[in-house]
């Protein structure tokens, strides 16, 4: 059973210089269709929320290490496939605090964790 609140959370918008190759990037690594695209964003619907990539014109990379605003959890069963085809969509690979997950930067820059932890309430 879950709790509703009095909100949902419906999307998650990060922004980049090319909003096409951000949700490319994004679909490709966690599968899902493209909802919209438009000059200044493009939406797509991947499993459990809608990822949209919003152009902002002049978009720098989160520093790396530092702190991010926000970072995307992504839980894998192979971590080592799911880091290989992450790279080959266009990820780069910072310094690694912890080896039990796997940091990596989308192709915006953005910080996103490679885990095999999931919470029992999400499985």
């Amino acid at each position: 059973m879950t709790e509703s609140g009095p909100a949902r959370l419906v999307g998650i918008s990060l922004g980049c210089r090319d909003p096409q190759r951000l949700a490319d990037f994004y679909r490709g690594l966690l599968g899902g269709r493209q909802l919209w695209a438009k000059e200044s964003s493009v939406g797509v619907e991947v499993p459990g929320a809608v990822l949209i990539a919003q152009r902002v014109a002049d978009h720098d990379p989160p520093p790396w290490p530092g702190t991010a605003i926000v970072h995307l959890d992504l839980t894998a069963d192979d971590l080592p496939a799911a880091e290989g085809l992450a790279i080959r969509l266009g990820a780069t690979v910072p310094d690694q605090p912890d080896r039990r997950w796997r940091v990596l930067l989308d192709p915006a820059g953005h910080p996103f964790c490679l885990t095999p932890f999931t919470p029992d309430s999400v499985s």
